[in-house]
């Protein structure tokens, strides 16, 4: 590989990532740069747990969701591994499907009939979180090598770092909207119950403890309704 040119490359990704718009649209360009910059990728996903329950996120194929809906009922594979918190691993690659793998004994002869020939899990992380795994696939057994893993890697890592910034907006926008929905609300019942400030946000408040209903929630169905 080309490493000075695959390093500019890394470096135009890394600023077209962080233009993004949405959280959906930087994972898919995550996923489709995968299927572009990775020498015998065919197929790219990126896997979340929660719990022990697998979301696939803007995969390019349906052997993605395949192997991920295989790993999440064996609970085992390489790319459940590497988007577990607990993993002490950053990287994981199965050359082979062809061959007997120790750590894998279910996921990978199952696997090798969805058709993978060979795969890699890197880790999606920052220093303050962690974000799953980009998983990329090839149909044929031994196509990635060691620089296609540290290719495999630089990509993980610019992905991260823009995911990561890609949630911090919309977490910010949203709490942005619930904060001017609620002062909407607040408005509402200030003027129908001639209540103060306060006295609207504790009628909110206690509405959403009584009834298990988010604050948010509360305050739409005010605005929508006049009411609650």
């Amino acid at each position: 590989m080309e490493w000075r040119g695959f390093a500019q490359d890394m470096a135009s990704l890394a600023r077209e990532l962080l233009a993004q718009d949405s959280v959906d649209a930087t994972l898919a360009r995550i996923t489709r740069a995968a299927t572009e910059r990775i020498p015998g990728c065919d197929e790219a996903g990126v896997l979340v747990l929660s719990g022990r329950t697998v979301r696939s996120l803007a995969p390019t194929g349906d052997l993605v969701v395949e192997s991920d809906r295989l790993q999440e009922r064996l609970q085992e594979g390489p790319c459940f591994d590497a988007a577990r918190p607990e993993t002490r691993e950053r990287v994981y690659r199965i050359r082979d499907f062809t061959k007997e793998h120790a750590e894998f004994t279910q996921y990978v002869p199952q696997a090798r009939e969805l058709g993978v020939g060979s795969m890699m899990g890197f880790l999606l992380y920052t220093q303050e979180q962690e974000l799953g795994s980009l998983d990329v696939y090839s149909r044929e057994p031994g196509a990635f090598s060691e620089d296609d893993e540290v290719a495999g890697w630089l990509l993980a890592s610019h992905a991260a770092v823009a995911l990561a910034a890609a949630r911090s907006h919309a977490q910010l926008e949203q709490a942005l909207s619930t904060r001017h929905l609620i002062g909407e609300a607040m408005g509402i019942l200030m003027g129908s119950r001639r209540l103060s400030e306060d006295e609207a946000f504790a009628v909110l408040r206690r509405y959403s403890q009584e009834h298990n209903v988010k604050l948010r929630e509360v305050a739409r169905r005010i605005t929508e309704h006049g009411s609650i």
